[in-house]
């Protein structure tokens, strides 16, 4: 099975012709939105403060939760701090990350990860691979926004939990096209919506509301396919009274596509 003509709506910001051209291998029509751009943080105070904390040993162990953000917080601390005294301090403490990402941006870096969450790397994977874990000065580089539940949860375990945030989300400087894509699902132009991540929902029903068509764009999801990268994902529709469509075997973006094409005929 294929799409077979169908209108596949996708909100990929930074790989947004890869996931077109996937569509099109699999016969669909692609309309693909960007929804986000990473901004860094006006300040760079809390990176700063986990370095100078970091290379005073305060930390038992960091959790590092995406990649772009591993990366620009390192890039930020090196321009402070010796290397080799980062990857010093680094290699002291240990090192969790949620999922394959994170991994491969320490491993560049030349510090391998002591432990990685498991699929589907969600907050909820992330607690219970600490629950059996010894550390309890613990920091979590964090991804624009707080996740409450990780941070609580942490908490709740006994931890002592600290935040440093490098960057954050904002809207794509062009909102023409993601308008249009809100415009297209209230009036029932699409026939599937594919979904990378929870902030591409959250920004596209910003612009619904702001014009106006947030009641349209929510009923027009619940007349169409939704394919979700994964459970953080697919919370996010909940949280509007959504069910997602389905989610991948793995949270892989070519995954996303190539199963929906699989389903999407049948589940409309």
């Amino acid at each position: 099975m294929s799409f077979n003509g169908l209108r596949i709506l996708a909100l990929e910001s930074r790989r947004a012709e890869e996931i077109a051209t996937l569509i099109r291998k699999q016969g669909g029509e692609p309309f693909v939105a960007p929804s986000m751009r990473e901004i860094p943080l006006e300040s760079n105070d809390e990176a700063f403060l986990f370095g100078e904390r970091l290379l005073g040993g305060e930390f038992d162990c960091v959790i590092f939760l995406t990649g772009v953000g591993t990366k620009l917080l390192w890039k930020t601390l090196l321009t402070r701090w010796d290397e080799a005294a980062l990857k010093a301090a680094m290699t002291r403490t240990t090192l969790v990350v949620r999922g394959p990402k994170p991994s491969a941006a320490l491993r560049e870096l030349g510090v391998p990860p002591h432990v990685i969450v498991p699929e589907p790397n969600t907050w909820r994977e992330t607690l219970q691979t600490m629950a059996a874990r010894p550390e309890t000065r613990v920091v979590v580089q964090e991804y624009g926004k707080s996740n409450l539940d990780l941070l609580d949860g942490l908490r709740a375990q006994g931890r002592q939990v600290s935040t440093v945030r490098i960057y954050g989300w904002d809207l794509p400087e062009d909102t023409a096209p993601l308008r249009e894509a809100a415009r297209r699902i209230a009036a029932g132009e699409a026939d599937a919506l594919l979904l990378t991540t929870a902030t591409q929902l959250v920004h596209l029903m910003a612009v619904a509301e702001e014009d106006g068509i947030a009641a349209g764009v929510r009923e027009g999801l619940g007349r169409i396919f939704l394919g979700s990268i994964g459970p953080t994902t697919s919370e996010a529709l909940e949280d509007l009274g959504l069910k997602a469509s389905f989610e991948p075997s793995h949270p892989k973006m070519g995954l996303l596509v190539n199963e929906a094409a699989q389903l999407v005929p049948f589940k409309r």
